[in-house]
């Protein structure tokens, strides 16, 4: 098709770019009908650089090398598919453009570590090649601290503890992760903070690894999914029947995993100085846990 890819094709027909007699179609797996018109329209290139886009920041610090922030959940990290603008990439391009040095030659943020759309909290992104590099590889020599709070269905049972399961793509579902046989090793240690009854808790929990979706997956994995998490909660929880109607309503209607990066702590790519930040829950999550203790 005019030289496009299998996979640009598939990207286009996902993005609502296809029609069939002229109705749109966005299923690339749709089997062909005989005598139907197909069309494909390509849309012009975006351009290649992100483009700046002035937005909100709450920035934690800031100096020539780096931005550390707190991420609102809602915010897409980084312009993909679907997400051509309005990311944390196009803020800090409004907010550090002229101060980036240069990121394998262009002036753009280093993203060293993500969060996923809908979980909040604490972010470092590089604005100098020495720092990204430096950030890059303590992000994969695990030479960090990270934790994060977690709203689960159920109490972990032990209440403290670990989970090491490897992760790769879903067999069926290639959207999702999954624990696989042969996925990537990871590792995550949790610790319970809170628990109302047997229906939900407040886990702690700390990365060894980080596999993309790893707390979600891995909770889910050991019956204890995120409360919201659209992907991987299938069905309501049977400890959601055991709670008052406020609390049970509250936890079931909440639009996002209760995921939040709370700390985050590193030493300075270039000066070396020991670094350490907090994040305070989101007022979604800190009002959910107020609903839980009014109702449990």
């Amino acid at each position: 098709m005019g030289g496009l890819s299998r996979s640009r094709v598939k990207a286009l027909v996902e993005a609502g770019h296809a029609a069939r007699d002229g109705k749109p179609t966005d299923d690339p797996s749709e089997s062909l009908r005989p005598g139907a018109r197909y069309t494909l329209t390509v849309p012009p290139p975006e351009p290649a650089t992100p483009l700046p886009q002035a937005m909100h920041l709450t920035i934690l610090f800031e100096d020539r090398d780096l931005i550390v922030l707190d991420k609102p959940a809602g915010l897409v990290v980084h312009p993909a598919p679907g997400h051509a603008d309005g990311t944390l990439v196009n803020a800090i391009l409004a907010h550090a453009g002229e101060e980036l040095s240069g990121i394998g030659g262009e002036k753009r943020p280093g993203i060293v570590h993500r969060l996923d759309k809908d979980t909040s909290g604490v972010m470092v992104v590089a604005k100098s090649d020495a720092a990204h590099q430096a950030l890059s590889t303590a992000f994969a020599e695990r030479d960090l601290e990270r934790s994060y709070l977690a709203l689960t269905w159920g109490t972990p049972s032990p209440a403290n503890g670990s989970v090491d399961a490897p992760i790769g793509r879903h067999p069926a579902d290639r959207k999702r992760m999954a624990v696989v046989a042969r996925g990537k090793q990871a590792l995550t240690h949790y610790a319970t903070e809170r628990a109302w009854g047997t229906a939900c808790a407040m886990v702690r929990c700390r990365l060894a690894t980080g596999r993309t979706h790893q707390i979600r997956v891995h909770m889910a994995h050991i019956g204890h999914p995120l409360v919201g998490d659209p992907v991987y909660l299938r069905r309501t929880p049977s400890t959601a029947r055991g709670l008052p109607a406020t609390s049970r309503d509250a936890l079931l209607a909440f639009p996002r995993q209760a995921l939040h990066a709370q700390s985050l702590g590193f030493r300075h790519p270039v000066t070396g100085q020991p670094l350490s930040f907090t994040s305070p829950l989101p007022t979604d999550m800190a009002a959910l846990i107020v609903t839980l203790d009014d109702g449990v």
